[in-house]
């Protein structure tokens, strides 16, 4: 048997999980290559019109990998933190999404869900995965709990190095984005390789103690309902004191996110921000651009307050 796990949406936050339980329980996976035109084209043409760019890339994975497999993973998380979050609709509608869209070929999903506030746990949901493989309780235990090792191992492996990463003397810069879009190699990719291009370090606003940064938020903003987007303002309360300069990064039309955004812009005052709105069009110049104008003002600010010191 051999599982299909889409590279786009939650793979980016849980790769290590999914990929680690797989393996203890002795079965193989393939996971669809880095996004490219193809896979734009695919989820383009399969997707709703109203769809936001991370869903069609998600659908075109999906399609990759039909006929490629025997299983492909579509999880569905509503709800994974307390009574009061949820998450982006499109994570909790997923499954059918999928399911009604390739209703003709008879999709075969691994599907799993999680939503707290009707008592479905992680470990419930990966139990329940594991008895329809046809594994022992005992087996899929133990390959749950490896998993979840190997998870919080390689997190705290992203942290540390991260921390290393604020200690150099660069223009830093705070990256708030899903993963799922800055780590796209298609979407995301760019806007790192122009910072490196400019010698400066991203600081990525993902890699953070999720638990740490929902609390954070709060002293931004206390009535914020989606998990994922709380992280990531958390992890704004958390960098901010130690970058030159934040870049807002969101897939068009992300309805969470231009809201978030905007309370961001309009709250965080102390910092140069810059919103970017990726969408599926072809080219890179426009944004390379606004980049480094963006770094231009940064640089042209420390100078002033270099100066200023001196004085």
């Amino acid at each position: 048997m051999t599982i299909g796990i889409p590279r786009a949406f939650l793979y980016y936050r849980y790769h290590t999980l999914w990929e680690t339980f797989f393996e203890e329980l002795g079965l193989d996976y393939i996971v669809s290559p880095e996004t490219n035109k193809d896979i734009i084209a695919r989820g383009t043409s399969h997707a709703m019109d109203e769809s936001c760019l991370s869903s069609k890339i998600y659908t075109g994975h999906v399609d990759y990998l039909i006929d490629k497999c025997d299983y492909i993973l579509i999880p569905r998380i509503a709800s994974f933190a307390n009574k009061k979050e949820i998450v982006c609709s499109k994570f909790q509608a997923i499954y059918d999404v999928i399911k009604n869209t390739y209703r003709e070929k008879e999709l075969k999903i691994l599907y799993y869900s999680i939503d707290v506030h009707n008592k479905e746990t992680e470990l419930k949901a990966f139990l329940k995965m594991g008895k329809f493989l046809g594994k022992k309780k005992t087996q899929i235990l133990k390959a749950y709990y490896i998993a979840k090792q190997a998870e919080k191992t390689q997190k705290m492996i992203e942290i540390n190095n991260q921390k290393n990463v604020l200690q150099k003397d660069k223009i830093k810069i705070l990256i708030v984005s899903h993963p799922y879009n800055i780590y796209d190699k298609y979407v995301g990719e760019p806007i790192l390789n122009a910072l490196k291009e400019m010698d400066c370090e991203a600081i990525i606003g993902c890699v953070v103690d999720e638990k740490h940064a929902r609390e954070k938020a709060k002293a931004i903003t206390p009535t914020l309902p989606w998990t994922f987007n709380k992280e990531l303002v958390g992890s704004i309360a958390i960098y901010k004191d130690q970058v030159d300069g934040i870049i807002l990064v969101s897939s068009f039309p992300c309805g969470p996110d231009s809201l978030v955004n905007e309370m961001i812009i309009r709250k965080i005052k102390d910092k140069p921000i810059i919103n970017l709105i990726l969408d599926a069009q072809e080219g890179t110049a426009g944004m390379e651009t606004r980049i480094e104008s963006f770094i231009d003002i940064i640089r042209l600010r420390k100078e002033k307050e270099y100066e200023e010191d001196k004085s």
